[in-house]
C-alpha cells in the first residue's frame, strides 16, 4: 500500500507541477502583452505631449507677438501710419508723390 500511496503521490505531484507551470506561463503571458501595451500607451503619450509642449511654445510666441503689436497700436507712429496708408491723410508740411499708372 504504500508504493500505491508513493505512485499515486507522485502522479499529483507531476500534475500539480505541471498545473503550476501552466498557470505561471499564463500568468507571464499575460503581463509581457500588458507590458507591450504599456510601452506602446507610454510612446503615444510621450508623442503627445510633446506636440503639446509645441502647441505651448507657439502660442507663447503668438502672445509676444500680440504684445508687442498691442504697445505698437498704442504710439503716435502706428496712428501715422494707419492715417498715411488706409485714410491718405499727410501733414501740411509734406508732399505726397504718387506714382503713374
Amino acid at each position: 500500500m504504500s508504493n500505491r500511496r508513493r505512485k499515486t503521490t507522485k502522479k499529483q505531484s507531476s500534475a500539480m507541477t505541471f498545473f503550476v507551470c501552466v498557470v505561471v506561463l499564463v500568468v507571464l503571458g499575460v503581463s509581457a502583452v500588458k507590458v507591450s501595451n504599456l510601452c506602446e500607451k507610454s510612446k503615444e503619450l510621450s508623442e503627445t505631449e510633446y506636440a503639446l509642449e509645441v502647441k505651448i511654445q507657439n502660442a507663447y510666441l503668438e502672445k509676444q507677438d500680440l504684445i508687442a503689436q498691442e504697445q505698437y497700436m498704442q504710439t503716435k507712429q502706428y496712428i501715422e501710419d494707419v492715417a498715411k496708408d488706409k485714410l491718405g491723410l499727410v501733414y501740411p508740411d509734406e508732399i505726397v508723390i504718387k506714382p503713374s499708372e
